[in-house]
Parts: structure tokens; sequence; C-alpha cells
């Protein structure tokens, strides 16, 4: 497969298909012109020939051209290629992979692990190493060392591993989202997402308790990070005469679905509730009125974690490393928490939060 076939497969010209995988400007194509090449390359293995490049530059140092590949596991998400989270992530892990001479050879999500069909999958396809897209147990961490030698994570929950882990930290960024919505005077404000395992139920909490605001069980909707579990949730607590009056939700996807149940409801956002989430994904800026969300950089967590995997594959590090991201309120110049850790002498630079303790009401 060489650029020429790439492009007429594509429907495109060689030089954009070649500003698309080389990230030779900021705004190579538009974002479906991009997905269809990074497809095109992903189903037919291309890789860059990293001799020519190098004549190219005046380098007289050849190298082998690489053939080198990861895999993608999409822990949270049956679908990854329709969430808009994950698949952001996942891409730009391709494409930084890609600048280093590796392809993103296959993606499979946790749900199918048990599947015979997955097995071979990733039997077929031996990969140099795998990204870990979102929160997972130990049973699955146990399943991904029998397959893969190498492992990075990235997500919003740290893990109790040993493993290099890309983080920006879901608990704090809940944290500040809560704070921002007690400083402009809620007193009652519900949470709609997760519960268990969760480090922004837990940020949730902790923002209340450090304000003396009683948790109260009536105010905590348990569903799923999705628009239709948090339309269920946003119903939940309309079913319960819940009076807060200001709902966090714990990504924007939540929200999305929050707010469809709150003009259901003939009720208006801000005026009768408000609503501030996570993610700022990028449908979130088209939404009337715009949602108010905390930055997650995803590019860049994508970027890290593939830099992270491919100096981990190469031998140039050898202690598990977590690297935390910053976040911000959308909107605002503030940026919160950034840390590089040290997993196994324990450094951590992360501000630390109000310790545990969360007396809920009835």
């Amino acid at each position: 497969m060489t650029l020429k076939e790439i492009a007429a497969e594509a429907g495109v010209s060689i030089s954009t298909v070649s500003r698309v995988i080389n990230k030779s400007s900021k705004s190579p194509a538009g974002k479906e012109v991009q997905d269809k090449i990074w497809e095109i390359v992903r189903r037919t293995g291309y890789t860059p020939n990293h001799t020519a490049r190098e004549l190219k530059k005046g380098s007289s140092t050849e190298k082998e051209p690489l053939s080198r590949s990861l895999a993608c596991l999409f822990a949270r998400v049956e679908d990854g290629a329709a969430d808009s989270f994950f698949t952001p992530l996942a891409r730009s892990i391709e494409k930084e992979a890609f600048r280093h001479g590796y392809i993103l050879k296959y993606t499979f999500s946790a749900f199918d692990i048990h599947h015979p069909s997955t097995f071979r999958l990733i039997e077929d396809n031996q990969a140099d190493g795998v990204a870990v897209l979102g929160r997972c147990d130990k049973e699955l961490l146990k399943f991904l060392k029998q397959y893969f030698k190498y492992v990075v994570y990235a997500g919003l929950n740290s893990l109790d591993a040993k493993y290099d882990q890309i983080i920006c930290d879901g608990g704090q960024a809940a944290y500040a989202a809560v704070s921002r919505l007690i400083e402009l005077g809620h007193k009652k404000i519900a949470y709609i997402g997760e519960t268990d395992k969760e480090e922004r139920y837990n940020g949730y909490c902790r923002a209340l308790e450090h304000t003396g605001i009683p948790i109260l069980k009536g105010y905590i909707s348990n569903v799923k990070l999705s628009s239709e579990g948090g339309y269920q949730g946003a119903n939940i607590l309309f079913d319960r005469d819940c009076d807060a009056t200001a709902w966090f939700c714990s990504n924007d996807m939540t929200a999305i679905g929050a707010m469809r149940a709150v003009k259901e409801h003939g009720l208006q956002i801000p005026e009768d509730i408000s609503i501030i989430s996570i993610d700022d994904i990028d449908t979130a800026q088209y939404l009337t009125p715009m949602l108010t969300t905390v930055h997650i950089p995803i590019e860049e967590m994508g970027k890290m974690a593939a830099k992270t995997l491919i100096d981990r594959i190469e031998g140039g590090h050898t202690l598990p490393m977590k690297i935390s991201f910053p976040f911000y309120i959308a909107g605002d110049d503030i940026f919160f928490a950034v840390a590089v850790e040290d997993l196994i002498s324990g450094i951590n630079t992360m501000p630390s939060l109000p310790p545990i303790s969360f007396p809920i009401h009835i």
C-alpha cells in the first residue's frame, strides 16, 4: 500500500494523505476525511517508509522500515468506535504511534474478551503492546498480562496496579466542578452517574463534605455513563421529587441525556436547574444552552499514552510511571492538577483532597 493508493481509495490528493499521516499542519483535512484515511491505514497495515523519509531530509543514516504495532482495549464501552470520549483518545494514540513507526493494528472491547473471536484476534495479530482505555479491574489486567508484555492505561481513574498510567484525575475534576456550583450559591446538588469504584462520585462527595453540605441518598442517581443513562437518571430524580437546584453529571453524554429530561419536564437550564459535567467533548459546544463542562485534554493524553508505551517497548524506562494531566472548567483560565508520579517510590505532587468519609443521609 502506498500514499497514492490510499489517496485513490479515500478520494483525496496524495498531499492531503501526507499532511494527515505526517501531521504537517494543524488542520490537514476535515474530520471525516481524516477518519477515512486512518481507517484505510489501519485496515491495510500501511507503515511509513522511514528510509525514504530520512533520505528526503538529507540523512545518510539508513533505517529499516518499521512494522511494529499496538492494540487498544476499550475497557468501559462495548463499541469504542461510537464513544465520544474514548474514540478521540484512541485516534490520538493511533496518530502519535504512527509518527513513531507503529500502527494501531486492532481494537477490542473488554465486553468481548471471553468470546472465541477475540482470542483469535489477539493470537493471530500479535501486537507489541496494548493501551487500555478506561477503568478496568484486576481480572482484566490479569487477562492482558497473558497476551501482552507491555501495557499502558489511560483514563480518569487511577489503577491500583504497577502499570504505566496516563491520568486526568476524575476525582479532582469532579471536586472542582461541584465546588464551582457551591461558589454559585447552590446547596442542593444532585449526582447522576456511576458510584461503584468511581473517582468522580468520590470527588462529588468530597466537595459536599468539605463545605458541610450533607450527602443525601435521594440526590444520588446511580446510572450508566451514557445519554440514555443520563436521561434515566434525571427522571429518577424527578420521580423522587428531588428539589436539587443543580446537578453534577459524571460526563458530557450523561449530561446530554439529563438535559433532554429537563426540557421534557418544561424546565429551563440554568434558570430552574444548573448542570455541570466532565469531558468537554465536541458536541458540548453545540448544545442549547451550551453545556458547562470540565475540559479533559483527551488528545494530549492519547499522545502521551502512545509515547509512554513505545518508550517502554523500546526499553526507555523500566519503573511504572503515572503521569497526571491538568484540567480546567471550559471558559476559565485556571488549570488544576498536574503531576508526574513514580508508582514505585510513591512520589506524588498532586494537591491533596480532604479525607474520604461520606456519611449519606437518608
